[in-house]
């Protein structure tokens, strides 16, 4: 029965206990449906199928009602309720739920008896067993009163209850399963007892080290040993008195010393001895606060955001700093000599291989040393800073800015250190180093973030403003130029943080809104997007430049060094005349070194800048070679001449070549532009000689590149080409295609698709022909898949150049006299079904083929429509369709997408397809973006349906007869549903 406003009713008294189980019960509104699982426990206990079935289904409707889930179950079967209390939440939470009073103890303990600590199915009832001993062992009553008559009924001895629960921690500190960590806590609480301390710990301790002694870490056997001592021995001086374990801290951490941990492969280990060694050395110094630490006193974010705010804050903490002095002169301290070896083991630790075991040692060195006096803690830092070496590994940096964190935000670590701190912190923010073919440091990186946001919330604003501009420049540079994505948002976080606490950063607000958690989780936006309107707040400019030139041109990753050249570019304008006068004089000696990444990098560097400083130079009314001086200039001619001709080089050259020649360089007539083009056409011709995976990247950059160059350097005023050289290059290109290296005619078909149209005229058939010529299957080139798919992609890119005129002449464009012979090669190309080792390449050939024809009809509709006969419209969308029931995702897609494109193009819609209003309705407009044809479940029922269409009936069901004999089992599936 609820109670009213009024409280229980008259005569009525309610236990507060009660009162909120009550409440609890009516908030858990699925308590019924577990009440009945709990209920039906002993039934479900004897199936192994419904026992399982059980647990799951308590793991979904226990919700957040934990509490009265563990009133319950307690009351009901033991086995079966452990294991589902074990689902519900760490041991910690639960813990004091479990009944606790005298009349507990005799029946666990039995129970416990009873156990077999070595039956691998039950280790949740022997675990949840000891943690309820444990909480039953806290009772105020001396253990010498349960035992009565020791003497039982048949005259045999009874063992106390005193050396039952002994025997019972001992017997569980030595097996594998979790009931060891239980074991451990129930000696943590029960040693402690005061009548239990005086007259069993020694002999405990005694145990317990020999066992450390005798064991060994080598073996399993061994390990298992040594790792149940040590979570004893910490969980004991964790919870134990000072007074009563500190008699044992120095014998104890000799054992530990002989034990050895630190040369233990077995991270678990050195772990718990690096928590055990904290343990003794807190054990070893008086429980007290350091009254030297600074306080930052009252943390309001809204007064730090004030300028009075700070001023405020820092008359406070001159006058709580002055009360430390006084109260610290007065302070002494007995420090025992072991406490040294302590810190030097924990300051081990902080290099260790595994993270777990520097975290556990950094929060070590922070506990102990806001107990120690100014002086000695003053020492500590001093050794924690020599982690910090670029002789230590990248360990004992992650270690060590943890420390430093945890220092930080304890208050240890004084304003007089902050200038030695700082630095560190700085270059740990880009630590970064090489191995091999990869680099390390992330880890680094990301833990002096953690130090960077504990700093912003131990100190107060005005202890900071000297290092501001290098913190926030450090911050922002990881936020937005930082590989790993774990590392932009903590230094993200970090920065918010010290908006946030601080106050001082510049334009903090501003660029805390651009670079928030989310923003900062695409790299490509971070370096193209967010980096430009950050550069473009003063203070921020030139520490990001300097980043990008001294950190990442040089990367080892390929992909960070294009985009740490294309955000070069984008920030120019931000600081052109930095750029040219101090960047690129040193990029331009960097681009003709020895490192092969640095010089790749620089190249693209060299590239990108110019052509931003051209751009902008031109956007000024200036002349182009307005920013550069004669050196820069003969610098960006020599260095296609110095560099060499690998695979990682040949696409930076070209990209080179394409920059100056966009930028419009006043290079006409100049040797250098006879050079570049034999660059490109040797780039073309050795395709066949890099791996494949860097083939289709150099083909891009040199046809890019041959692009750029004739739109700019063989042009003549009139607009027209110098006739011999349109001869040379024309007739030098199309004698290529019928090269016997397929690669080297992917090269220069598409190079013959980049030719700019005044180099086209009057050569147009004469390419085509030989494009042509690539298309066509013979018995020497039948696998020449790639060449076929370039040739077909050439032949849109060379229409789509020269334009559409009907009555034109067809060596200049795209007229009645060659649009057949032009739609007869492409849609031989969608016939093309090849196969080889590599599987279906003919389905490179057909998507291109029917990119191809997208592109030409899209062309020919927009500008002469009725170029486009009914015939080769029908087959055009007939030919789709047999695709669009491809058996193959990808190329299935591609179809269904350019038939979609051409049935719903309307400026002006494409003319002559066959049963449009049907397929309309079939493919209504709305869901062109929407349907997914790469789903065969999606796009089968779709397809099926135009076999009612006689236009399409043949084509569609010779697509799905293919699908049908694939190997695909849901492809087969959907395609058998017409």
């Amino acid at each position: 029965r609820p109670v009213g406003p009024g409280g229980p009713e008259e005569g009525e008294e309610r236990e507060p206990g009660a009162i909120s189980v009550r409440n609890i019960l009516d908030s858990f509104t699925e308590s019924r449906e577990v009440a009945e699982l709990i209920g039906n426990l002993r039934e479900v206990f004897s199936e192994l199928v419904t026992r399982e079935m059980a647990v799951e289904r308590f793991i979904g409707k226990h919700g957040s009602q934990r509490e009265w889930s563990c009133y319950c179950l307690i009351q009901t079967l033991y086995y079966v309720s452990f294991i589902l209390l074990l689902l519900v939440r760490g041991y910690k939470r639960f813990l004091p739920l479990f009944p606790h009073e005298v009349r507990d103890l005799q029946p666990v303990l039995d129970m416990l008896a009873k156990q077999n600590p070595r039956d691998t199915e039950t280790w949740e009832t022997r675990y949840m067993l000891l943690l309820w001993l444990s909480m039953i062992c806290l009772i105020p009553f001396d253990l010498a009163r349960f035992d009565g008559n020791l003497v039982s009924v048949e005259g045999q001895a009874r063992q106390p209850t005193m050396d039952r629960i002994l025997e019972i921690a001992k017997c569980y500190l030595v097996v594998s399963d979790k009931a060891r960590d239980a074991a451990a806590v129930l000696v943590s609480k029960f040693i402690v007892r005061p009548d239990v301390r005086q007259s069993r710990m020694a002999d405990f301790l005694d145990w317990v080290l020999s066992m450390l002694s005798k064991s060994s870490s080598q073996t399993m056997e061994g390990t298992v040993i040594v790792n149940g001592m040590l979570q004893a021995l910490a969980q004991l001086f964790k919870h134990g008195k000072r007074e009563d374990c500190l008699p044992y801290a120095a014998t104890v951490l000799e054992c530990l010393d002989n034990c050895k941990l630190s040369e233990s492969n077995q991270m678990v280990l050195r772990k718990l001895g690096m928590k055990l060694v904290q343990r003794l050395g807190l054990t070893f110094v008086k429980p007290k606060v350091a009254k030297w630490r600074y306080q930052r006193g009252r943390r309001s974010l809204a007064a730090n955001l004030q300028a009075q705010g700070a001023a405020v804050q820092n008359q406070k903490r001159e006058a709580a700093a002055a009360a430390a002095a006084e109260a610290d002169d007065d302070e002494e301290y007995d420090i025992p000599g072991e406490i040294e070896n302590v810190v030097e083991q924990l300051l081990v630790g902080l290099k260790d291989k595994d993270t777990i075991v520097r975290w556990s040692a950094a929060k070590g060195i922070g506990r102990i040393t806001g107990r120690l006096p100014k002086e000695l803690a003053d020492d500590v830092i001093g050794s924690l800073l020599d982690c910090f070496s670029f002789q230590e590994t990248d360990n004992a940096w992650h270690g060590g800015c943890l420390a430093l964190a945890e220092l930080g935000r304890r208050g240890l670590l004084l304003p007089s250190r902050i200038s030695d701190v700082v630095p560190v912190m700085l270059k740990a923010l880009t630590y970064d180093e090489k191995r091999g073919a990869c680099s390390v440091g992330s880890n680094v990186r990301d833990a002096a973030c953690y130090v960077c946001w504990a700093f912003a919330r131990a100190y107060e604003p005005s202890e900071l403003i000297p290092f501001i501009s290098h913190i926030s420049s450090a911050l922002v540079i990881a936020a937005v130029f930082d590989r790993d994505v774990n590392c932009r948002r903590a230094a993200s976080a970090a920065f918010q943080e010290n908006v946030g606490r601080q106050g001082t950063f510049p334009h903090g607000i501003d660029i805390l809104t651009a670079a928030d958690y989310f923003a900062v989780g695409n790299r490509v936006n971070c370096y193209l997007t967010i980096s430009v309107y950050i550069a473009g707040f003063p203070e921020y400019t030139q520490p990001m430049i300097d980043h990008l030139i001294n950190m990442k041109i040089n990367h080892w990753d390929s992909v960070i060094r294009e985009l740490a050249t294309k955000a070069l570019h984008n920030i120019t304008p931000q600081a052109p005349e930095y750029m040219a006068n101090v960047v690129l004089p040193r990029l331009l000696p960097l681009s003709v070194g020895s490192d092969l990444h640095t010089r790749h990098g620089a190249i693209l560097a060299c590239a990108e800048i110019t052509h931003a400083l051209c751009k902008l130079a031109q956007e000024n009314n200036r002349s182009v070679t307005y920013y550069f001086s004669e050196k820069s200039l003969e610098g960006l001619k020599q260095i296609h001449q110095e560099v060499c001709r690998g695979e990682l080089m040949r696409p930076a050259v070209c990209t080179l070549i394409e920059k100056l020649s966009l930028s419009k360089m006043p290079f006409r007539g100049d040797p250098i532009i006879g050079g570049w083009q034999w660059l490109i056409n040797d780039s073309l011709r050795h395709l066949t000689l890099v791996s494949s995976g860097a083939r289709q990247h150099i083909k891009e950059s040199a046809v890019s590149a041959l692009a750029a160059l004739c739109n700019e350097f063989y042009i003549n005023e009139r607009g027209e080409a110098d006739p011999a050289l349109q001869d040379e290059l024309v007739t030098q290109y199309v004698s290529e295609l019928q090269n016997s290296e397929e690669m080297i005619r992917c090269g220069f078909s598409r190079a013959l698709g980049a030719l700019p149209r005044f180099l086209l005229k009057g050569r147009l058939q004469q390419v085509l022909e030989g494009l042509k010529k690539v298309t066509v299957i013979s018995p020497e080139d039948v696998s020449f898949a790639e060449s076929r798919r370039d040739a077909l992609i050439a032949i849109a890119k060379v229409c789509q150049t020269v334009g559409v005129k009907g009555d034109g002449s067809q060596q200049e464009y795209v007229c009645r006299e060659n649009v057949d012979q032009i739609y007869a090669t492409l849609l031989t190309g969608v016939t093309d079904y090849t196969t080889d080792s590599r599987g279906d390449v003919g389905g490179w050939v057909r998507e291109a083929a029917m990119t191809s024809l997208m592109e030409v009809t899209l062309l020919l509709v927009q500008k002469e429509a009725e170029l486009i006969h009914a015939n080769v419209c029908k087959q055009i969308m007939c030919w789709l369709a047999q695709q669009s029931a491809e058996k193959i995702d990808k190329f299935r897609a591609h179809a269904g997408s350019v038939f979609l494109t051409l049935l719903h193009f309307d400026h002006p819609p494409v003319p002559h397809i066959p049963h449009r209003e049907e397929l309309e309705r079939i493919f209504p407009r709305w869901e062109k973006e929407t349907l997914n044809w790469n789903a065969a479940s999606e796009a089968f029922p779709r397809i099926t349906q135009l076999l009612g269409l006689p236009a399409y009936q043949y084509h569609v069901l010779l697509g799905l007869s293919v699908s049908v004999g694939g190997l695909t089992e849901t492809t087969v599936r959907a395609s058998l549903c017409f």
